[in-house]
């Protein structure tokens, strides 16, 4: 009885941490504001067509393929004026690279945000999903962002990271290009205010039951369609978490579900599968975005994750619900 009652417990401190979404995305009212939505999803378009046809498999057993990656988002950055950088280190005879690039302010705004997203799939696929929906995703914001901070006085800065090596057989090894760059942040004493993992953010599926959930969630009031994005954090990054919320919210074509986990989600081991659980690790404050992979997409680390699978207004609204909040940020 006594381990039943402190499973309970735990799950009620879990759950003080959550919220659900106040409106189906179709049952939503209000309309987009700071973007033009078709154009944004003919862009992510072209982004994934780029990423998983022009380019294919982006995993370790093609090199080039993550060479042909680093160029692309390169390449794109320098096309609206930003400056990128690529950051190598060695895996296992092999060069790879993290992609950096900054949109600021000046020297020392008074707050510092990274927005990351691995570029890397899975062996024997074009990871539509996972991730270039991601990458695909972090260009366009930076591409708006780009746009705000020449329309507007922001006192801001924010840093675009594509990750190398998320996938096996780097996972959870010392390869991840997450964590390479965490680590090396922590020693540099590198502030940073808070870490937006994109991952996984293109799917979306509206038939009641299509949206499944890690134990225990399931046995709670959860949606039981996959029309929202979500948002996880753990308990140091539950301010954070909360104040983008807030600002997705307003975006009312994409509700949002948000949970605050303990323990930096050991406890539910599937909330740190992605580049976000590198930075806790090193004690910042970070979330997870996400469609949530495998409990929604059933084309997950199959070949069958493809680009005509995706919600592309879906990824669009997302990309206005990040300049909802860096908009508010400043």
């Amino acid at each position: 009885m006594k381990n039943f009652a402190a499973f309970f417990l735990l799950v009620n401190i879990i759950f003080a941490g959550c919220q659900m979404p106040g409106a189906r995305a179709d049952e939503a009212d209000g309309s987009s504001t700071m973007l033009d939505i078709q154009k944004t999803e003919e862009q992510l378009r072209g982004h994934l067509k780029a990423l998983t046809v022009t380019i294919g498999e982006r995993s370790v057993r093609v090199p080039e393929n993550l060479t042909k990656t680093v160029a692309y988002i390169k390449s794109f950055y320098n096309d609206i004026g930003l400056q990128a950088r690529s950051d190598s280190y060695d895996y296992k005879g092999y060069e790879v690279a993290n992609v950096v690039a900054e949109i600021s302010s000046g020297p020392n705004p008074a707050r510092r945000y990274l927005l990351g997203a691995h570029y890397d799939s899975v062996a024997g696929t074009v990871g539509a999903d996972d991730n270039a929906s991601a990458v695909a995703v972090q260009l366009e914001t930076a591409r708006y962002l780009k746009e705000l901070f020449g329309r507007e006085k922001l006192d801001l800065g924010v840093k675009l990271v594509s990750f190398a090596l998320e996938e096996p057989p780097a996972f959870r090894t010392r390869y991840m290009g997450s964590r390479v760059y965490a680590q090396q942040a922590n020693a540099a004493k590198e502030k940073i205010d808070g870490m937006i993992c994109l991952e996984m953010v293109g799917y979306a599926c509206y038939e009641p039951g299509c949206q499944n959930y890690p134990f225990p969630l399931g046995f709670f009031n959860y949606p039981k369609a996959g029309n929202f994005i979500g948002i996880v954090g753990n308990f140091k990054s539950s301010q954070f978490t909360k104040a983008l919320v807030n600002e997705f919210d307003k975006n009312r074509q994409l509700p949002v579900v948000k949970l605050t986990v303990p323990f930096n989600g050991w406890i539910i081991p599937s909330v740190r599968l992605s580049d976000h659980a590198s930075f806790w690790d090193q004690g910042y404050k970070a979330v997870m975005v996400t469609d949530s992979a495998f409990f929604r997409n059933p084309n997950y680390h199959t070949p069958a994750d493809t680009m005509e699978k995706l919600d592309y207004r879906f990824m669009a609204e997302l990309v206005e619900s990040l300049l909802f909040f860096f908009e508010s940020h400043h």
